[in-house]
């Protein structure tokens, strides 16, 4: 491992993805609230327990998903291409951010949407 040890790997992954974190849940709250606005009249009359309901657990299972970059993130960085890895993660993060607004997008105009 060149020297870098499992703890030296696990806590560059937390530092890096976590101040990533609050971007990607900021993305897909921006994309809620889009379109609860742009349906606005609309959306107002679906709001009920149960949308609350499917918007926290949409959100937790999204933070859940978040989670499993650091599987890749920590082998990745375990291996002979650390340094290559360290300089390229943020496509990782492109592709995975884009990858929940798609979903997302689609739960809120099932949720929003008349």
């Amino acid at each position: 491992m060149n020297g870098q040890t499992f703890r030296e790997s696990v806590t560059s992954a937390i530092g890096y993805w976590e101040r990533r974190r609050v971007i990607y849940n900021a993305v897909l709250a921006a994309i809620v609230l889009v379109y609860f606005g742009v349906h606005y009249p609309a959306s107002k009359a679906e709001l009920s327990v149960d949308s609350a309901l499917i918007v926290f657990l949409s959100a937790v299972l999204a933070n859940v998903a978040y989670c499993s970059v650091y599987l890749v993130d920590i082998f990745a960085q375990s291996s002979g291409y650390r340094e290559q890895w360290q300089q390229r993660r943020w496509i990782l993060f492109l592709i995975g951010m884009l990858f929940a607004a798609i979903i997302t997008r689609f739960f809120a105009m099932g949720i929003f949407q008349p």
